[in-house]
């Protein structure tokens, strides 16, 4: 059995950026690993997925309830398990991914009321790690930005073009909300989370990649 490290945040906190850092950094150190992320836009388990984010099921993120839309990731993720890298982690590989479950854990878990969130949570972990059996993580990571500056950092990267937002990161009020349920999930499940911003400015890629490599090296 191998290790799987998550990398989580909302969009807009440089998850892709640090994710694509964490096996240079485990090469250096001796490692060898495999970088999967979800959704997996390249492959057809992900076009339910699509189709919700592009809006054909409705406009907004509750269009489609917490259960569904949680059952369309779900998908995904087993299939990209059985397909791409069932081998390499049960054969000892480390693999780093970018989303996983956790990834429901907030952004479906906010369209519920607060009073709802454990009992989803605890639907979701036993509908896909027990159910669907796909591998737990050995380590969670969340990178947590402030709305306002992930914005900022999401615009950029559309350069200026807000009709690229899909409907999770056009809907503002959402975002707060998946904050929220974010918070509740790492306290509830132990996740580690590292402050993506000082004084309203990201911090600088390098540091938050050396705190990142700090929780990492204390599982290999």
């Amino acid at each position: 059995m191998g290790k799987l490290i998550v990398i989580e945040g909302l969009d807009g906190c440089g998850k892709s950026t640090q994710l694509a850092l964490v096996p240079e950094k485990l090469s250096e150190l001796g490692f060898d690993s495999k970088v999967i992320a979800f959704p997996d836009y390249e492959d057809p388990s992900s076009t339910l997925v699509r189709m919700y984010l592009g809006g054909e099921f409705g406009d907004k993120p509750d269009s489609v309830n917490a259960y569904a839309a949680s059952l369309f990731y779900a998908v995904d993720r087993y299939a990209s398990y059985k397909r791409h890298w069932s081998d390499y982690y049960n054969n000892g590989g480390i693999v780093v991914s970018g989303r996983y479950v956790e990834s429901n854990a907030y952004h479906q878990m906010a369209k519920l009321p607060d009073d709802k969130w454990e009992e989803y949570l605890g639907w979701l972990y036993e509908t896909e790690y027990e159910r669907t059996a796909i591998p737990r993580p050995d380590m969670v990571i969340f990178l947590d930005m402030p709305l306002e500056v992930a914005s900022k950092m999401m615009t950029s990267r559309y350069k200026g073009d807000e009709s690229k937002r899909d409907i999770h990161e056009k809907d503002k009020e959402y975002l707060a909300k998946c904050r929220a349920a974010a918070s509740f999930a790492a306290k509830k499940c132990g996740w580690n989370i590292i402050d993506c911003s000082k004084n309203g400015e990201p911090r600088t890629i390098e540091d938050i990649s050396n705190e990142i490599m700090s929780f990492v090296k204390s599982i290999l």
